[in-house]
C-alpha cells in the first residue's frame, strides 16, 4: 500500500494491525503481508485496520470534505426507489469513499422477495469463505476469538457488497486515497505542531541584551519583573527603558524563534494540501480553498461540469451493479444538469 506505515502485532496467535512510524513502502520486505486478508476461522479480516481508516476520515478538511462533496453529489442526483431510501444510501455512499468497502443487506418479506435494503456498517462487516457468506460483528472485536461465537451471521447470499478493487487480493476493496495519507498525516503533525508551540507559552521570543553602564541596578530588576509579567493573558505589552547618556547599542532585543516560528508551516500545509487533494481529483474550488494568486482557480461551474462527468458518473455507474445483483432497479439517479454559462460534460 502506498503511503502505508502499519505496525503489526502478535496477540492469542491472531495479527493485528495498527498505523505506526512513518516509513517508505518500499524499505521493508514484510510489507508484502500487509496485504493479505488473515483467515480467523469463519471469516476473512481486512488488508488494512478499518478503525484506522474511520478516525483518519478527519484527519485533515481538505481529506474528509473530499469525501463529503462526492457524497453530496451523488446524494443530490439520487432517486429514491422503495427498496433503498436517501438515508441508507447516503451511508452505503460514504462507507464506499472512506473504507473502500459498501454493504447492503437485502430484507426479504415472508414470501421471500425483497422488501428493503438495509446498510451495514463496513467497520464491522467481515465476509467469509463461501460464496454469498458474511458476518456483522457487533462489539467490533474483529479478529479476537471471543467474538466468534457473538458473530451475526447474514443469510446466504442477502448482502450486497460493493467493492474499489485492489491489485493484491479481490476480497476486500481498499479506499483510493490511501497513497495521500503519508500527507495527511505531515498536515495533521503540522497542525499539532503550530497549536503546542502557541498553547506552550514558555517558549523563548527573544533574547534582551543588556549592556549598558549607565543603568541601575534597580532598574535592570524592575525590567526583569516586566518580562516576567508579560506571560499569560495581556501579554504583548510594551517596555519603556530610559537610559540618557547610553550607548547605542547598549540594549538590545535578539529574537531566537522568529525564524522557528517561520518553519515552512504554509508551505507544508499547501503542499500536503495538494497531494490529498490529487488523491480525491477534487477541485479545489468546490471545496472552498481559498486561491493564493489573483487569478484564482477559475470557473466553479465549468469545474463542477467537468468533475461531474470525469469522477461522479463512473461512482454512480458502480452503485449500478446494487440493481444487477437486486434483480430490480433499486438504484437510479437524475440527469446532471450543467452549471449555466459551462460547457455540460459527460451525463450518467
Amino acid at each position: 500500500m502506498s503511503g502505508n506505515n502499519l505496525d503489526v502485532k502478535t496477540a492469542g496467535g491472531l495479527q493485528m494491525f495498527s498505523f505506526g512510524d512513518a516509513e517508505s513502502v518500499l524499505n521493508r520486505r514484510e510489507l508484502l503481508a500487509h496485504v493479505e486478508c488473515m483467515w480467523t476461522g469463519r471469516w476473512y479480516e481486512p488488508p488494512v485496520p478499518l478503525k484506522a481508516l474511520a478516525r483518519c476520515y478527519r484527519i485533515s478538511p481538505h481529506h474528509s470534505s473530499a469525501i463529503v462533496v462526492k457524497r453530496n453529489l451523488l446524494l443530490k442526483h439520487f432517486r429514491p426507489s422503495k427498496w433503498l431510501n436517501r438515508t441508507d444510501f447516503g451511508k452505503f455512499v460514504l462507507d464506499y469513499l472512506v473504507m473502500g468497502n459498501a454493504y447492503l443487506e437485502r430484507v426479504d418479506n415472508i414470501i421471500g422477495r425483497p422488501m428493503t435494503l438495509k446498510h451495514s456498517l463496513s467497520l464491522y462487516t467481515r465476509r467469509g469463505k463461501g460464496e454469498g457468506e458474511f458476518y456483522f460483528l457487533p462489539n467490533g472485536t474483529a479478529g479476537a476469538w471471543g467474538a466468534l461465537g457473538q458473530a451475526h451471521p447474514f443469510a446466504e447470499g442477502s448482502v450486497c457488497h460493493l467493492a474499489e478493487p485492489d491489485v493484491a487480493q479481490e476480497i476486500y476493496g481498499l479506499p483510493e486515497y490511501l497513497s495521500a495519507l503519508q500527507s495527511a498525516f505531515l498536515n495533521e503533525n503540522a497542525t499539532l505542531f503550530r497549536r503546542r508551540y502557541y498553547l506552550n507559552g514558555a517558549h523563548a521570543g527573544f533574547v534582551f541584551y543588556l549592556n549598558e553602564p549607565s543603568m541601575d541596578p534597580n532598574d535592570v530588576e524592575s525590567i526583569r519583573e516586566a518580562l516576567r509579567g508579560a506571560r499569560g493573558p495581556g501579554n504583548f505589552r510594551n517596555l519603556f527603558i530610559n537610559a540618557p547618556g547610553g550607548k547605542k547599542d547598549g540594549v538590545q532585543i535578539i529574537p531566537i524563534s522568529e525564524v522557528a516560528a517561520k518553519d515552512e508551516f504554509l508551505g507544508i500545509k499547501g503542499t500536503t494540501r495538494d497531494d490529498i487533494l490529487a488523491a480525491h481529483r477534487v477541485p479545489p474550488q468546490l471545496i472552498g480553498v481559498i486561491p493564493q494568486n489573483n487569478g484564482g482557480f477559475g470557473d466553479v461551474g465549468k469545474a463542477n461540469n467537468v468533475f461531474f462527468g470525469n469522477e461522479i458518473v463512473p461512482i454512480q455507474m458502480r452503485m449500478l451493479e446494487i440493481n444487477d445483483w437486486l434483480g430490480a432497479e433499486a438504484v437510479a439517479f437524475d440527469a446532471y444538469q450543467p452549471s449555466a454559462g459551462a460547457a455540460a460534460s459527460n451525463t450518467p
